[in-house]
């Protein structure tokens, strides 16, 4: 199973305790992981004919610096074990501090607090997006009125072979670190699994039209052989992860699969509705081996409409744009 070894966990400069610090700090004991808990202090300006790095501004730094590291040592010092975690204060945009932290320190899980501002419209806020598509390593983001613990996860896996042969085997790889990932945490918070993959099948409206005149048996046909194809790729892919866990492990996770044929958009909000999930685990992708291109207008839409917390895993050998 996954196992993570440095972990950054980002909170809230005004509140730095909460859900994502809670689950961090668990996480971390879990995987005898490294754990910093950091806040990213705004970059101060002064305004119009103050110097930018003149004394009343390089004090105002300082204020706001030495505020939020008093706030974030109250808040780690209320945690079991608080010796063992580190913490840190970043200056500047937030999401592209947590980036260069990620690069610099090499950590291979960033968990932060989901914006959830009251104007905005979704749980996700812009700061939110921007890690999302470009974070190198896997992003969790945290729902702040989620229980400590999940009950529900669901893994969004793509079983789909109707992709260039280029990317078959990244995509493979992607669900199974998803499983992975997903039926770790299930295991270690004692939640259900639900594995969703939705399917459509192409060009259905077209073999209806007036072009094709295909006839209902053809086109049962050419769905049912989709529908098969889905099955089988979702067969091997759990059977995979029989392999990977003792028989017991398998019995008592017990996961359950959803094979939902709809539109990926309207399925995963849908479900992630219907059972009350906690936490929703998934790959970003919209192409491999585009710099930053991580999140396609499928994601998007989903990532507008969940409530939930997600944990955005990337498939390998993504490259962020952001630079040191």
């Amino acid at each position: 199973m996954q196992r993570f070894k440095n972990i950054l966990c980002v909170v809230n400069r005004g509140n730095p305790g909460g859900a994502a610090l809670e689950r961090a700090a668990a996480l971390a004991e879990s995987n005898q992981a490294r754990l910093t808990v950091a806040v990213v202090a705004p970059h101060v300006s002064v305004g119009m004919g103050i110097p930018e790095n003149g004394p009343l501004s390089r004090d105002l730094q300082a204020a706001e610096v030495k505020a939020c590291r008093e706030k974030l040592a109250r808040a780690v010092d209320a945690l079991d074990r608080p010796d063992s975690i580190a913490t840190d204060i970043l200056v500047g945009i937030q999401f592209l501090e947590i980036i260069r932290a990620v690069l610099r320190d090499e950590y291979d899980l960033v968990i932060k607090t989901a914006e959830q501002a009251e104007w905005l419209e979704s749980l996700f806020g812009s700061e939110d997006m921007h890690l999302l598509r470009k974070c190198p390593c896997p992003v969790w983001l945290v729902n702040p009125f989620n229980s400590k613990q999940s009950r529900r996860i669901i893994a969004a896996v793509d079983v789909s072979d109707a992709h260039p042969a280029r990317e078959a085997e990244p995509r493979k790889r992607l669900n199974r670190k998803i499983l992975e990932l997903a039926s770790s945490m299930a295991l270690a918070d004692f939640a259900e699994l639900h594995v969703v993959h939705a399917w459509e099948a192409a060009g259905v409206r077209t073999m209806r039209g007036a072009y094709m005149h295909a006839t209902e048996e053809t086109v049962r046909t050419y769905v049912d052989s989709i529908q098969r194809q889905r099955e089988s790729g979702m067969k091997k892919l759990m059977g995979g992860l029989a392999e990977s866990l003792d028989s017991e492990t398998m019995k008592y996770l017990s996961p359950e699969v959803h094979l939902e044929n709809g539109p990926v958009r309207e399925v995963i909000p849908s479900l992630a509705k219907d059972i009350e999930a906690d936490l929703i685990v998934m790959g970003t992708v919209a192409r491999t081996g585009v710099p930053g291109f991580i999140i396609g207008n499928t994601a998007e839409s989903i990532l507008r409409q969940i409530e939930c917390s997600v944990l955005a895993v990337k498939p390998e050998g993504f490259e962020t744009p952001v630079t040191l």
